[in-house]
């Protein structure tokens, strides 16, 4: 396996903990729009993008599409809530395994369903430099979320990597590794820190699984 040129890393789960905050505040929004849904769904649909989830759910009643609007409103608020309140964020592994692939020149991009308010305010909470990410690359910047590829796609342009073959994706969830597989990348690593647990991502399109984000500068620089 030929050592990556960029590696693009999930937020949520990925690279900063998920002590629920995502799903307390789905069901705070879909609860106070009275939009009827299964647990089982939003964990089903982790890694996708958040508006299109409730666009989904929204659809699937047969509400206006102005009631999705107003719930990812209440999502988006509530979540940057409970960010705000949240101390240590970040995985204690990210910011060594960021900078271990930095230092041999490998670049990084980071990925995430939520919109860009919320990742950059994630981004200010977390000891992690600025200039950590060579490109960021969120839901809203490409025509549809995961598992389609366009994130990976856009973080190579960003980036200037072309070949898919030189490119690794991390993350939690079984949709982080379908569109590592749509976009044919190389390494499709998943993480049993986050969202789905290791049954669910053994069944996904995966190369390696490993504990956390600690561990994956040494899949990537061919120590493990």
């Amino acid at each position: 396996m030929p050592a990556p040129q960029l590696v693009i890393f999930d937020l949520g789960g990925t690279t900063i903990r998920d002590r629920g905050e995502v799903g307390a505040a789905f069901a705070a929004a879909l609860g106070h729009a009275g939009i009827g849904f299964d647990p089982a769904d939003l964990t089903q649909w982790r890694g996708a993008s958040k508006r299109e989830v409730l666009a989904q759910l929204v659809s699937r009643q047969g509400l206006p599409p102005a009631v999705a609007a107003q719930a990812y409103v209440d999502f988006s608020a509530s979540l940057k809530g409970r960010f705000s309140a949240t101390r240590d964020l970040a995985f204690s592994g990210a910011s060594a395994t960021f900078a271990q692939l930095k230092a041999v020149g490998v670049r990084l991009a980071l990925n995430s369903g939520f919109d860009r308010d919320i990742v950059d305010l994630v981004l200010t909470s977390v000891p992690w430099p600025s200039d950590t990410f060579d490109a960021v690359v969120c839901a809203e910047d490409v025509p549809c979320g995961r598992p389609a590829p366009y994130m990976i796609f856009r973080s190579m342009e960003h980036t200037g990597v072309s070949d898919v073959h030189r490119v690794a994706v991390v993350g939690d969830t079984r949709l982080d590794l379908e569109a590592g597989w749509r976009a044919g990348v190389t390494y499709r690593i998943g993480v049993l820190s986050g969202a789905h647990d290791r049954q669910t991502l053994e069944r996904a399109p995966h190369t390696h699984l490993v504990v956390d984000v600690g561990a994956v500068a040494g899949i990537c620089l061919g120590a493990d």
